[in-house]
């Protein structure tokens, strides 16, 4: 990680309020079936630089379509402009956004820090290890992967409920442990 970069201080306001009307210019631009173009050296650098994110988007207090990246691939700009576009038009669990919802949504990013190994032996010093309503996990054996960002913690406060739902999003048994089982550690910048 490069001292001072984004990915060690909170951003500012002109940065946070950047990046909701890229998002929301973004999926403005989807409801037209086009997308929005953003050219990357036109942004403070704290915003070129490649980190991973999620856009949320809630309607009345209810998840509406949420997309994201664990890894960072792009420059933030283009990733929030991607994945609010994704989240809108795209995830699986929804319809695409209707013109009659798109001023009543409430968007919601949040950047992720680099992931990082946790070491452990067992279930109970990995459970030891969670910092409840920071940490966001990766939860990964063989084939099976899931995560929640550490918004998660607010429908799930209790360390061992958080990680039994976890299993359960990656595809395993809420009681399941293995050696294999790999879990990272992130944190998250949330914006609004």
């Amino acid at each position: 990680m490069v001292p001072g970069s984004s990915a060690e201080r909170a951003f500012g306001p002109a940065e946070r309020e950047t990046l909701l009307a890229l998002a929301r210019a973004s999926i403005r631009a989807g409801l037209g079936g086009e997308r929005l173009r953003v050219a990357v050296e036109e942004f403070a650098p704290a915003l070129a630089e490649q980190r991973a994110s999620f856009v949320t988007l809630n309607l009345a207090g209810r998840l509406r379509g949420c997309m994201g990246t664990l890894e960072a691939r792009r420059a933030l700009v283009l990733e929030v402009v991607e994945m609010a576009h994704a989240a809108a038009y795209r995830d699986p669990r929804f319809p695409a956004l209707g013109v009659e919802e798109f001023e009543r949504i409430e968007l919601h990013i949040s950047v992720l820090s680099p992931p990082q190994p946790l070491a452990f032996a067992s279930e109970e010093e990995l459970l030891g290890q969670l910092r409840p309503g920071i940490d966001g996990l990766i939860l990964s054996e063989r084939h099976a992967r899931g995560t929640f960002l550490p918004s998660g913690w607010e429908q799930l406060p209790e360390p061992r409920d958080f990680l039994a739902r976890l299993k359960q999003k990656a595809g395993l048994d809420p009681d399941h442990w293995s050696d294999a089982i790999r879990v990272e550690r992130y944190t998250a910048e949330s914006i609004p």
